[in-house]
């Protein structure tokens, strides 16, 4: 027959055991983030990332013209 201490240290382990695998998981989820550069979106050229910033609002024409000169250096 099992005791009470016997059945909490099961159940210890038990927690010790998913703990430690969510922090694996973290740390290959960190590591494969910084690995790999963000691609992209969707391939596009930074000429066209430049004109659906401008089209949202987050630049101004001033602004959009001189990275658009940048970028055609």
């Amino acid at each position: 027959m099992m005791g009470g201490g016997d059945v909490m240290m099961g159940g210890m382990w038990l927690w010790w055991i998913v703990g430690l695998g969510v922090l694996v998981l973290l740390v290959w989820a960190i590591a494969r983030a910084a690995a790999s550069p963000a691609p992209l979106q969707g391939g596009d050229s930074p000429e066209a990332i430049l004109k659906r910033r401008y089209a949202r609002g987050e630049l101004d024409r001033e602004e959009y013209d001189r990275r658009l000169s940048d970028l055609r250096k």
